[in-house]
């Protein structure tokens, strides 16, 4: 039984199962739906709690197995947290998982709490998950993407009586905030929880926001991806600075642009020799927002425009190596900039 996040609350209302599998890369969120589940749980009777995490290929399984059937007539409820940071259990564990899933039906004096990362599809598919799932409850937890970034920090303004100005200021209230906190979610929680210590409830205005939150936003260049193909120029190099500020390498940086742009020139080309869209992203490994981003993207973009783009990748390639190119800045910082807004500003064409 799946379980979205956001009806967990109202799920743990009408009643407890035996078992759940929260899975998600969120840290706060993960930690939220987990605690949200053991105050049900110690709600319920359940006093005592055992913990494991899965490190390394010969963990002993059956101390797991064993936490589950050592209850006696009088024994106290209990709850069985496993943690697997790595999301692979391994031959051993997958039988375990299994054997801990089906024997968790009907065993209301234990309930087990089992802790993932981000799953990808194959795993999802595999036995041992499907058991989970089958047994029990499954809750993804979603990264909180920038775009629903604002509504998410309003909500949790709301949550302890505080909001913005309605309206256009209100709006860039929001956008400011989620500007400084990017990309670090748990940071963006404590900034929230800052301003409910620093202001009293009721209307927040923008510059009580902006002298209380601090600039705690970290990037990936897998967010980049997302910045440069939406056409946001201003995020993109907001994005790169912080990149660039963090340590990034340079030639990741790069392999994360000049990889969009050949995925775009593949599926240009596999589009201009009559595949559908739809086949032609699915042949070449592009998904999710990436997917929509180009279908959005290249029906409007030049062949003439992708090929410059494909010129440029190659010369900032050299550029990040050490070598001289003409008509480029040699800074490897300084092209990697000047590519990122060459391929954003193509992109906001299909805006």
């Amino acid at each position: 039984m799946q379980i979205a996040l956001n009806q967990l609350t109202a799920q743990l209302g009408k009643g407890l199962r035996t078992l759940y599998t929260v899975h998600g890369d969120e840290a706060l969120l993960v930690q939220e739906a987990v605690d949200a589940i053991r105050a049900a749980a110690r709600a319920a009777g359940h006093s005592e709690r055992n913990s494991f995490t899965v490190a390394g290929a010969h963990f002993d399984w059956s101390a797991v197995l064993a936490a589950g059937g050592s209850l006696s007539l009088f024994a106290d409820k209990q709850i069985i947290e496993v943690r697997i940071p790595s999301g692979k259990p391994g031959k051993d564990g997958s039988a375990a998982l299994q054997q801990l899933a089906e024997s968790s039906v009907g065993n209301d004096a234990a309930l087990t709490i089992v802790i993932l990362p981000r799953l990808d599809k194959a795993t999802k598919t595999g036995a041992w998950f499907a058991a989970l799932e089958a047994n029990g409850a499954t809750i993804q937890v979603d990264s909180i993407e920038r775009a629903v970034l604002p509504p998410w920090i309003a909500q949790r303004l709301q949550l302890q009586g505080q909001h913005v100005k309605s309206g256009e200021e209100g709006q860039r209230t929001l956008a400011f905030f989620a500007d400084r906190v990017e990309g670090n979610l748990l940071a963006a929680h404590q900034e929230i929880q800052k301003l409910g210590l620093l202001y009293p409830p009721g209307e927040l205005a923008f510059e009580q926001v902006e002298q209380a939150v601090l600039n705690v936003a970290r990037y990936d260049v897998f967010k980049l991806s997302d910045a440069v193909l939406s056409g946001q120029v201003l995020r993109t190099e907001r994005m790169l600075s912080g990149l660039q500020a963090e340590g990034e390498a340079e030639v990741l940086v790069h392999w994360a642009l000049a990889e969009d742009i050949r995925a775009m020139k593949r599926v240009k080309d596999a589009l201009r020799n009559g595949r559908p869209m739809p086949m032609a992203l699915r042949e070449n490994r592009v998904w999710g927002n990436k997917e929509r981003h180009f279908e959005r993207v290249l029906p409007r973009i030049s062949d003439a425009a992708v090929a410059r783009l494909l010129h440029s990748a190659h010369a900032v390639d050299g550029i990040v190596k050490g070598l001289k190119v003409p008509e480029w800045p040699q800074d490897g910082w300084q092209a990697l900039h000047r590519l990122a807004l060459q391929t954003c500003k193509a992109c906001a064409q299909g805006r």
